[in-house]
């Protein structure tokens, strides 16, 4: 092999190495591949999309009423919800309407079927967020799993990637 063979093999090696480092640090410290599973996000997501999820945005600042966000279950699973309630809220189900605070919420992305079972006034504690499913009378939820713990967050859904038809940046629809 002559010098410039060499010296092209390097280069290669050299860029090939940076270009998988990147892309560790980028997987395991910025971002991250969800894929919806189920129909508890119903209409937002129906099932089987892929979503990009960021990682470090709540290392920068906190989350926002809205935000669709995965965390880990003690099932061993992750989740994808919508934040409807932050520390101290008080967070209640009335005649099929949240309400946060005692000011009932405007979700215009919820499934419109009411929801079906009440729950009685709750407080989230100090580091945990308080999250509902879309299609609320078809989601396990912080009414069954209880509030989830800032720790247990992995980040919040900012983009769906697939189906390539539906793609779409996912913003806050602030509740």
């Amino acid at each position: 092999m002559g010098k410039k063979a060499k010296s092209a093999a390097h280069e290669w090696m050299t860029a090939l190495i940076v270009a998988a480092s990147l892309m560790i640090v980028i997987r395991v410290f910025l971002f991250a591949p969800y894929q919806v599973h189920g129909e508890s996000m119903y209409p937002t997501f129906e099932g089987e999309e892929l979503l990009i999820v960021n990682k470090w945005i709540y290392d920068v600042r906190e989350p926002e009423y809205g935000d669709i966000v995965v965390f880990h279950t003690a099932e061993k699973r992750d989740y994808i919800k919508r934040v409807i309630g932050k520390p101290g809220d008080k967070i209640s189900i009335k005649n099929g309407e949240v309400f946060r605070n005692g000011e009932p919420l405007s979700e215009p992305y919820i499934n419109q079927e009411r929801i079906r079972r009440g729950m009685p006034e709750t407080v989230v504690p100090p580091d945990h967020l308080f999250v509902l499913g879309d299609n609320r009378n078809h989601s396990q939820d912080s009414r069954q799993i209880g509030a989830v713990s800032m720790g247990e967050v992995v980040g919040r859904a900012d983009v769906q990637l697939m189906p390539i038809h539906q793609f779409q940046l996912l913003f806050s629809q602030n509740p």
